[in-house]
């Protein structure tokens, strides 16, 4: 018994002294997953921006509809006035008086579906009554109506929060791996990380000097993006310095006189289809499914963009995916 006991022991010390039990992630695993997360949280605050555009469309559309819905109850209370009057006038001829008046101030409209007094008012009031019954009906409508909107204002702003949300669990859980590693590596991590966007940096400042472009729309566009070349990513920023995927672009293409939302899948509705060996400089790029991700073709096979959280602007290799993302079409505006 006893040695079956010291046994055991042996084999639960093993288990916490083994590596591979205490092992943190390797640096290069640790890499691979700071940028996918980063990546993920980016995709995330593109759903976010869309969300965001939506919200504004029906906060307007619920706004003219409150408007529009004012202007009917006025008619409405106009017409149901009318009526009071023209049954007050038609009781006291019957000899109600006084007392009917006082029923008809506390409320006027509290006796319209009476039988008797719809009789008398549509012996001789009919178009009146026929518009006071219009105006009820569109009230009523309209009431539903904004109730509708507000519905789907109130799911839209939970998809906002939900998006946002989950983006910034992704940075959260990226910066936690980066905590994990031992402090030599971690160091190393970020000085390697910081002489690759270096270089990138270098890279991009040379091949936006290289670009002379046109007067074109496009042209006109691409070489504001290229002068943006070294601002960092910031989810929902458009400029001057801080940028997203599409706030970049439509920042671009503002100054070409082309006016973009501010979001990479609404962006995608805009101009005119281009097939992928057609591309001419300022076409958009977009990427993912859905898409998640737009970029400015350059020419020379290389596009300019504001990727994702820890890097900056820069110009790229283009290919036929972006990291996950495949290529799925670009817009020529």
């Amino acid at each position: 018994m006893m040695r079956i006991i010291l046994v055991f022991a042996l084999f639960l010390t093993s288990l916490i002294t083994s590596p591979s039990a205490v092992a943190a992630p390797s640096v290069a695993s640790a890499q691979r997953d700071v940028n996918r997360l980063r990546t993920l949280a980016a995709e995330k605050f593109e759903a976010a921006n869309e969300a965001n555009i939506r919200i504004k469309q029906l906060e307007k559309e619920n706004s003219a509809l409150v408007a529009k819905e004012a202007v009917l109850k006025e008619k409405l209370n106009a017409s149901s006035e009318i009526l009071a009057r023209i049954a007050i006038a038609n009781f006291q001829g019957h000899g109600f008086g006084k007392t009917v008046d006082l029923m008809f101030s506390a409320d006027p409209t509290q006796y319209l579906s009476d039988a008797s007094v719809l009789e008398i008012i549509t012996r001789g009031y009919s178009q009146e009554l026929q518009e006071f019954t219009r105006n009820k009906q569109k009230v009523e409508a309209s009431r539903y109506v904004v109730s509708d909107k507000t519905e789907l204002l109130k799911r839209e702003k939970l998809r906002l929060n939900k998006e946002v949300a989950s983006a910034k669990t992704a940075l959260a859980k990226a910066e936690k791996i980066l905590k994990s590693l031992k402090k030599e590596d971690r160091e190393r991590l970020a000085r390697e990380e910081a002489e690759r966007e270096d270089k990138i940096l270098n890279d991009s400042k040379k091949y936006a000097a290289s670009y002379a472009g046109d007067n074109s729309r496009g042209s006109i566009a691409l070489k504001y993006a290229l002068k943006q070349i070294g601002d960092i990513y910031v989810w929902a920023a458009a400029g001057p310095t801080r940028w997203d995927c599409s706030g970049l672009t439509m920042r671009a293409y503002q100054t070409a006189g082309v006016s973009l939302p501010h979001s990479s899948r609404i962006q995608v509705k805009y101009g005119k289809p281009i097939s992928y060996n057609a591309l001419k400089p300022g076409d958009l790029l977009f990427f993912g499914k859905p898409i998640s991700h737009v970029s400015l073709y350059m020419g020379g096979g290389k596009m300019v963009q504001a990727p994702r959280p820890g890097k900056r602007v820069e110009v790229v290799k283009l290919t036929k995916r972006f990291g996950s993302k495949p290529f799925v079409g670009a817009r020529r505006l």
